[in-house]
């Protein structure tokens, strides 16, 4: 005799695998087998947590899950994923959560509910953007947390979890839930002293009108930033310590994801890292040393803020012949900025090098910065071993220009991004 949670897993496949077939007739029947069973909620809130535990366990956390679920389906669909990394999750003691993790989810149960945008026709028949019925209460809320996976709409719960089995590994890029261990200390590899300089020099150069000192701002800010890594690098070399690349994905938002994703590398490479792009789920990775990955981190969220204000201060656009352009004067702006940020960047990091050189000798120095630049190639290369390169077309001249006039305003690489 078969339990609840086995009928409940044969029920759940066979809508899944209607779904994915775009069969409509076969999924429709998943869906009233599942409503018909009154005690199928317990099963389907285990099998929810087996779901996203099981894509934990290829590398996803719990941001990029939930934003991939958003972006491939609605938003009811990411709460339903939130709300079982929620349960899932508050079955390990909080001493073996990694910190970055709970940070994570307290963001995606913080956020409130949304006004309720037009109806969204569900689609039934096969994969695509598929809405369910009004909107669950926020998983975050403690009183709804488990009924918001258990009494879901079936469709929702089977949508949602053909979209997990289908995810692929990821690169981890910290412990999972009850591997975290308090008790280890982590080298320190960034001066929280010049984290929070490099934050205050960014928050100025984002908050000024005048062009030149945001640009003196972030310039400061990336050379603070390269003296830091160049510094740790040689310390590490001194002392015989072990420094290991690490991951970090960033997420990319519509639209003109492939500019930004330029200007994300730009500012990768420009400090010893490198990035790729991962177009379907809407992140890109950076592989390097965890200093330089939270240099990174942090001003390309400041550039970003900065070229999408230089942006939108131009206007909407329009042609010689009153047509709007608009979207092609920002893609061509974005993709000039980040060229010529990359430019300016890998300029100020070349002289932060030589300052250096004159300081402690060209023997003593290049051969720790070939050697890390080896081990992050190295790194990217064992992750990522196959990519594909995709080119960028603009063709409004008006927005190219202005894009690299923002860029020599604001600062510092790039040339074409790389995805899987």
């Amino acid at each position: 005799m078969p339990t609840e949670r086995e009928i409940v897993e044969r029920i759940v496949a066979e809508g899944v695998f209607a779904y994915d077939a775009r069969r409509p007739a076969e999924l429709t029947r998943a869906v009233q087998a599942l409503a018909a069973r009154p005690g199928a909620s317990a099963a389907v809130f285990a099998l929810m947590q087996a779901e996203v535990l099981a894509v934990w366990q290829r590398g996803w956390q719990p941001f990029e899950l939930h934003r991939s679920v958003k972006k491939a389906l609605t938003e009811e669909h990411a709460r339903l994923a939130g709300a079982a990394m929620l349960a899932q999750t508050r079955a390990y003691a909080p001493a073996t959560v990694d910190e970055r993790w709970q940070a994570q989810l307290a963001q995606i149960t913080a956020k409130p509910r949304s006004a309720a945008s037009p109806g969204k026709a569900a689609d039934p028949g096969g994969p695509g953007k598929a809405a369910g019925p009004d909107e669950p209460a926020n998983p975050g809320d403690d009183a709804n947390r488990d009924g918001a996976v258990g009494q879901a709409d079936p469709q929702l719960v089977i949508q949602t979890i053909w979209h997990l089995r289908r995810l692929p590994g990821l690169p981890f890029q910290g412990p999972l839930p009850g591997e975290a261990r308090p008790q280890h200390v982590s080298p320190k590899t960034v001066d929280q002293k010049m984290l929070d300089r490099v934050r205050a020099l960014l928050a100025k150069a984002e908050s000024t009108t005048f062009p030149e000192e945001a640009e003196a701002y972030t310039a400061k800010a990336q050379e603070l930033m390269t003296r830091h890594s160049i510094d740790f690098a040689l310390l590490m070399a001194r002392t015989g310590g072990k420094d290991e690349p690490a991951v970090r994905r960033i997420p990319i938002d519509n639209p003109y994801e492939a500019a930004k994703t330029l200007l994300l590398q730009a500012v990768a490479e420009a400090n010893g890292c490198r990035s790729v792009w991962m177009e379907y789920y809407g992140f890109a990775t950076v592989t390097g040393f965890p200093g330089d990955l939270d240099s990174v981190e942090l001003l390309f969220t400041s550039l970003l803020v900065q070229a999408v204000a230089a942006m939108t201060q131009s206007g909407p656009k329009q042609d010689r012949f009153g047509r709007n352009n608009t979207r092609s004067f920002r893609l061509a702006f974005l993709t000039a900025y980040a060229q010529r940020i990359g430019e300016r960047l890998r300029g100020a990091t070349e002289t932060a090098v030589s300052e250096t050189i004159r300081d402690v000798g060209e023997s003593t120095l290049l051969p720790v910065l070939k050697a890390r630049s080896e081990e992050v190639a190295a790194k990217f290369q064992e992750l990522f071993p196959a990519l594909k390169t995709r080119s960028i077309t603009v063709s409004n001249r008006q927005g190219w220009a202005e894009g690299r006039a923002a860029a020599d305003r604001a600062d510092l690489h790039g040339r074409r991004a790389v995805r899987e």
